[in-house]
């Protein structure tokens, strides 16, 4: 039942971005606050993706080489088809609403409709700080148990400080995207792959293209945990982001969000596929620089989404002060973290919740479309007057 609802879902996800791109192709979207591409970009690719990004290839790599459901492409591509193109697609879709949609009929500010969406982002918030609760020690051999939930709390701090000023948001956001970029360097020349190692990742990377309608659908439980992990942040992301574009139309979005954020990506899983075929453990200065990078998406997208829902909750520095604002979302989302570490607590059943709000939120606009159109019949009225 729950595949089947998962799958139902992806399957008109993809349907509605369709439909999206042929009937609003042209509209020129804009956010609150627009920016120039490239902080757009960094915002979208650092406050988009998790610390997984660092720390997950490696260890996946060897599992989908032996299992048989992986076995219809290199592990390459299957890493890439879980993490770049498609499944943008995703945040495609709510980024175009709350650039459009949402200012007009303002659905989230519902009593119900807000309290879902705003439980849905802290809890997805605090999984990221779970994360990397979880996959500290592959970084930090001995560390203990103690030990991390401190390395975690202070993280957790900078992160609440940081959602403080939204300027702090925007320069972490470039900062990290850089600090990306770098660290795909120094893993590249550490591997010994050279140009020709990394074209020919590259050319299987490609296989998944050969074989992208193998990933609209869950083909392993896995991957279903991933399509679920996506739609949970799907919604915030959107909404977060949405605040930043500027003055795009939806098909320039659409192929922005595709296949920008994928280059790095791409880049970053052929040059750790390079580490891991040639047997190479990643020690010393190099771990450490991962780790920091870690951190630092850590960070980034743990303040973009406190920002968020503490925005739209009015649980803001202005409303509280600033010790109180920080002491009350530090020991929220630690308490939360711990709750994923302590209790049957999933991130698959925060992406239930999400479809759940997806159905309400299209009701809720096919009841509302008359209004809708009204609006924008106004507008171009008034325009042409």
């Amino acid at each position: 039942m729950i595949e089947l609802i998962l799958s139902s879902a992806v399957i008109l996800l993809l349907v509605g971005s369709l439909l999206l791109v042929i009937r609003c192709g042209s509209l020129v979207l804009s956010g609150e606050m627009p920016t120039r591409f490239f902080a757009f970009f960094a915002i979208l690719f650092t406050s988009g993706l998790d610390v997984g990004l660092i720390i997950f290839p490696l260890g996946e790599f060897p599992v989908y080489a032996t299992e048989a459901v992986y076995g219809f492409t290199n592990p390459l591509a299957i890493e890439f088809g879980f993490w770049g193109f498609l499944i943008w697609l995703f945040y495609f879709v709510t980024t175009f609403y709350f650039c459009l949609v949402e200012p007009r009929l303002k659905l989230f500010e519902i009593p119900l409709v807000k309290w879902i969406n705003n439980a849905i982002v802290i809890t997805t918030c605090a999984f990221t700080g779970y994360l990397f609760l979880t996959y500290l020690p592959d970084y930090l051999s001995d560390v203990t148990t103690f030990q991390q939930y401190v390395i975690v709390g202070l993280v957790l701090m900078a992160a609440v400080v940081s959602s403080t000023d939204i300027r702090f948001v925007k320069v972490l956001s470039l900062s990290s995207t850089w600090l990306f970029f770098a660290l795909i360097i120094l893993v590249w020349q550490f591997g010994g792959i050279g140009f020709r190692g990394l074209t020919d990742n590259l050319v299987e990377l490609s296989q998944y293209f050969s074989n992208i309608h193998r990933f609209v659908l869950p083909f392993s439980d896995y991957h279903a945990f991933y399509l679920f992990w996506w739609f949970a942040w799907s919604i915030m992301i959107g909404q977060f982001v949405a605040r930043f574009v500027g003055g795009m139309r939806t098909w320039q979005l659409l192929l922005a969000l595709l296949c920008i954020p994928s280059i790095p990506i791409a880049l970053w899983f052929s040059v750790l596929f390079g580490i891991y075929e040639k047997g190479i453990k990643i020690t010393g200065p190099l771990n450490g620089f991962m780790l920091l990078v870690g951190v630092v998406f850590v960070v980034n997208s743990l303040d973009s989404l406190t920002r968020l829902y503490s925005v739209n909750l009015n649980w803001t520095v202005d409303e509280m002060g600033l010790h109180k604002y920080v002491a009350f979302h530090w020991i929220l989302l630690f308490t939360l973290i711990m709750a994923y570490r302590l209790t049957p607590l999933q991130i698959e059943w925060i992406g239930l919740v999400v479809i759940g709000l997806y159905l309400l939120i299209t009701g809720l606009i096919i009841r509302y479309h008359r209004e809708l159109v009204t609006h924008d019949s106004y507008q171009s009225k008034a325009k042409t007057t």
